[in-house]
């Protein structure tokens, strides 16, 4: 007797629909947005412009502390800084500001996903989404200040918009005109390289695109892009024209960096590797499964964009982890195509991969916890207590039983999983999401007190104080601070840093940080330390002294 198939329940294909997809993404964004200071690096250095903008300081170009930061062009400011306002009465300004980074993964993820439906039908996408989502180097740039993101953003919407040109030419080139300049203002000439080249590589290679409707819509979407660029240096230039020679230098100098070595670029190969997990093995298998029609828009668009992403990050010599964000898009469209033809062993090694490879993760949160609160197991405890002697848990029965519901929340999840193709994807994306809620939960205050500034500056600022109480406004000099230090005092304290020029300095206070404890700086005898703290242990030991001249 043959066996009835089994009708998915109202829960089981809700989970595949857009309310699924939409409470997976906002769940995944939002949990670790808040709840926790600026950061050692991109977090906090990347706070700081907009923090200058909501003081109504740096709205055209971004300032850091009073100083120019030419890193990036104001769009992702601009958006943390309205975000920061608009939140400003249930969420503290760092926190709000971080809603830009929800935003433009959000933006990016929805248009991957409707890219992936233009390219290979409706089946894609559902993948399309997960595997944007689920991209394992995503996460931790997702819930920090990273002005990146807003590249990646701009990217899928680029892509976006040439993917419906053989259907709606001028529609969809006037949106891929409109993601490149939003593109140059996210991240500068690099976004620009990034996705304005795609226009008449498109038209040169691709067959649906050689004809004139499609080709005059290219040319044309080109021209947008380029003239909408022109407007923001174009300001710069009529009102601080010193700080557009300055942004200029800046971004020369990132082009005529050393490109990547050859055993850098095995490095850079290892970083994509991990970062684009689980996208890569599929989208080979995308490319595998279409090979014979490589020409095809379909598979030509995503590949074109990852080449120069590609091209463009070893030209720039560039190894850090958010460096090798945009390669996003064009991964997860790669992989999209390839999900609905996965055979059915391919299919279930990688559910069964997903499910056993984040469960373990899951055992190692739940162990890292234990360390902190049972002082279980011993050598992590011991490692824990190293790093962070003076760190207490706040409240581990809270922690404890949250954590359960989680936990339970996901094992619920994978059984109701229905049976689709999207399985696979979304197995691994809804773990990943649970998986990072656990962290959050589990660990998120160790993590906190580890990469906040907050208690050093307010001991500076007790000291600075009394300093002040004998030299009113006495400035505070420096031999040179990181600027996510930088952000760190003028937000917690308000202290602003003045930089030593020609070795000299009129300010009685010298603030000085230094990496290596084991090997001080060497300063004149008449400077005396008046105050000391010390972050950290081992490689990230920060040492920090205020110094005071003594006049003689």
């Amino acid at each position: 007797m043959t066996r009835e198939p089994e009708t998915p329940s109202l829960l089981q294909r809700r989970i595949y629909g857009t309310l699924g997809i939409t409470l997976l993404v906002g769940l995944y964004l939002l949990v670790g947005l808040t709840g926790h200071d600026p950061w050692r690096g991109d977090d906090a250095r990347h706070f700081g412009p907009i923090l200058s903008m909501l003081q109504c300081e740096g709205w055209l170009f971004p300032m850091l502390a009073g100083e120019p930061l030419p890193d990036y062009p104001p769009l992702y400011y601009w958006t943390g800084t309205l975000l920061a306002w608009a939140s400003s009465s249930f969420l503290a300004l760092h926190e709000g500001a971080r809603l830009a980074s929800a935003l433009f993964v959000a933006l990016g993820v929805y248009f991957s996903a409707r890219t992936a439906e233009a390219l290979y039908g409706r089946p894609a996408r559902t993948p399309g989404a997960l595997l944007m989502l689920g991209a394992l180097g995503l996460v931790l740039h997702a819930h920090e200040t990273q002005p990146l993101l807003a590249l990646v953003a701009m990217l899928a919407v680029t892509l976006r918009g040439l993917s419906r040109v053989p259907h709606s030419p001028l529609s969809g080139a006037l949106l891929a005109g409109l993601g490149s300049a939003l593109a140059f203002l996210s991240t500068g000439l690099g976004g620009l390289l990034l996705t304005a080249p795609l226009f008449p590589l498109t038209m040169l290679f691709s067959r649906e695109c050689r004809n004139p409707r499609a080709s005059g819509a290219l040319l044309l979407g080109l021209c947008l892009a380029l003239t909408l660029s022109a407007l923001w240096p174009l300001a710069v230039h009529l009102n601080q024209p010193e700080l557009l020679s300055l942004w200029l230098r800046t971004e020369w100098a990132r082009l005529a960096t050393e490109p990547l070595a050859s055993g850098e670029i095995i490095r850079g190969l290892e970083l994509f590797g991990w970062f684009t997990w689980p996208l890569w093995p599929i989208a080979l298998w995308s490319l595998w499964r279409g090979r014979r029609t490589l020409g095809d828009l379909r598979w030509l668009l995503p590949c074109l964009s990852a080449l120069l992403v590609i091209a463009v990050f070893v030209a720039a010599g560039d190894l850090s982890q958010a460096a090798a964000l945009p390669i996003l898009p064009a991964m997860a469209l790669l992989a999209a195509g390839g999900v609905p033809s996965l055979r059915r062993g391919a299919a279930n090694a990688f559910d069964w991969f997903s499910l056993m490879s984040l469960a373990v993760f899951g055992i190692l949160v739940w162990l890292a916890w234990s360390a902190q609160s049972a002082g279980w197991p011993p050598g992590l405890a011991r490692h824990v207590a190293r790093n962070a002697p003076d760190f207490v848990l706040p409240d581990p029965v809270f922690q404890a039983v949250l954590g359960a519901v989680i936990s339970l929340i996901w094992i619920v999840l994978l059984w109701k999983l229905p049976r689709s193709s999207s399985r696979a994807p979304a197995n691994w994306a809804i773990g990943l999401t649970m998986l990072w809620c656990l962290a959050v939960v589990l660990l998120m205050p160790w993590f906190d007190h580890g990469r906040s500034y907050r208690e050093m500056v307010h001991s500076l600022d007790i000291a600075v104080t009394g300093e002040r109480e004998t030299s009113p406004g006495a400035c505070i000099a420096t031999t040179g601070l990181p600027a996510h230090v930088k952000t760190s005092l003028y937000y917690f304290a308000g202290l602003r840093t003045e930089r030593i020029i020609d070795d000299s300095t009129p300010c009685p206070l010298l603030l000085v940080m230094d990496d290596a404890p084991q090997q001080r700086i060497s300063l004149a005898p008449e400077w005396q330390a008046v105050w000391e703290f010390q972050r950290g242990a081992g490689r990230r030991a920060e040492h920090f002294a205020l110094l005071r001249r003594e006049l003689r």
